[in-house]
């Protein structure tokens, strides 16, 4: 079953279970993923790219969360946690610290790069290889401690 369909279902199950913050949460998604595939001119979207849309909800309600935690708004910032964490569910397990540094390693020395001038394309491979689980700054920063 794809992503797309899944989410789906799932929002016609929080709609039957009437759980609000699932069914606005993922409407948002399915919302994010249709102008997607309209600025795409595609019917449907690949999971890569659904998962894409995810990491930018989940990117977005982070920035909410930081910004209402130093307004001291924390009852907004409980309901951006609670999406984010419905949305991550819908992400792959994300990589621990020590697999990325294995990865970029790997890269780099598959790719055969030795400078900053490599970087662009190291980190174009890095992240169409961890799409999904791990965002570009924690690639990007990681990779230049390698790259110098």
């Amino acid at each position: 079953m794809s992503l797309s369909l899944k989410i789906d279902s799932d929002l016609k199950q929080s709609m039957i279970a009437k759980d609000e913050t699932r069914t606005l949460t993922l409407r948002a998604v399915k919302s994010a993923m249709k102008y997607l595939a309209i600025e795409r001119k595609a019917e449907t979207l690949s999971d890569a790219d659904t998962f894409s849309v995810i990491q930018k909800q989940v990117k977005q309600r982070r920035e909410s969360i930081d910004q209402f935690t130093k307004a001291g708004r924390q009852d907004l910032a409980d309901k951006e946690i609670k999406e984010m964490v419905i949305l991550e569910a819908y992400l792959p397990k994300a990589v621990t610290d020590a697999e990325l540094e294995a990865l970029i390693k790997e890269e780099i020395q598959k790719s055969g790069a030795s400078s900053k001038k490599d970087f662009g394309r190291v980190m174009k491979a890095l992240s169409e290889h961890l799409a999904g689980r791990a965002d570009g700054k924690r690639i990007s920063e990681t990779l230049g401690k390698y790259l110098k």
